[in-house]
């Protein structure tokens, strides 16, 4: 039912027109790839991300067609990206991926017509959590590092996001909807490689991990705006619900 909810994020999924570049390699793993659609311009772009859902445990790089043409049309162009799965790496690597993909976009920015100062990013579920992370988190531009594309920054200009998690830490999730079973979800156990029946008898590196992938650990007032949306009630103890979002705001 969630997914059906989730559906017009992702409804078509393989759209009708073809990427100005396809699977552009951004990083050194197999997941490490995007699409990239380039609007027609006369002057640099702005650019959308799109980052895709599916729990952290499956997916790949997808757009909605009527958001892409509705973007070409505007003069904005778009990028489809996928990352690292959690059967392939542990948290935070699906994170650092995305990250690594927003600095590739402005490394790239002056050989694909685009304004670097105007990266916004958008997604469903696992990918609305991750947009929200990279709107929220501190620079993390490493202005020193030998590999010119970590130099570039990982800051966003808004992100657009549906059916997102604010919170990936379990303890979160649990004191969110008391007396549910919602903190055990899979999804997470698989992300973090974590037993959550012993919850509360793990390291404090763990702790520490669900704290920095959390998107709502990170928000500070210079952060920039984020535009959540849910599909359903406020009263539903989901992994959707709209109370992530309650709690953000």
């Amino acid at each position: 039912d969630q997914r059906k909810q989730l559906r017009p994020q992702g409804r078509s999924r393989q759209p009708a027109e073809p990427p100005t570049h396809r699977d552009v390699k951004y990083g050194p793993y197999d997941r490490n790839v995007m699409d990239v659609w380039l609007a027609e311009s006369d002057k640099p772009t702005p650019m959308l991300v799109s980052i895709h859902g599916g729990g952290f445990r499956g997916g790949n790089k997808s757009v909605s067609g009527s958001l892409l043409r509705e973007c070409l049309e505007s003069g904005i162009s778009v990028v489809a990206i996928t990352y690292r799965l959690s059967d392939q790496a542990k948290a935070p690597a699906q994170f650092h991926d995305s990250a690594r993909a927003i600095q590739f976009i402005r490394h790239n920015a002056k050989q694909w017509n685009l304004d670097p100062t105007r990266l916004a990013a958008t997604g469903g579920s696992a990918g609305a959590g991750i947009s929200l992370w990279l709107g929220f988190h501190d620079e993390l531009a490493d202005p020193d590092n030998e590999d010119p594309v970590l130099r570039q920054s990982t800051r966003l200009t808004c992100m657009s996001v549906n059916g997102g998690q604010t919170s990936y830490d379990p303890r979160f999730i649990r004191d969110l909807f008391p007396g549910s079973n919602v903190y055990k979800i899979g999804a997470l156990a698989q992300l973090f490689d974590l037993d959550p029946n012993k919850l509360d008898e793990l390291p404090s590196e763990k702790y520490k991990l669900f704290e920095e992938c959390s998107p709502i650990t990170h928000l500070t007032k210079d952060d920039p705006p984020a535009q959540p949306f849910y599909g359903m009630s406020m009263d539903a103890a989901a992994i959707h619900s709209p109370c992530f979002g309650k709690a953000l705001k």
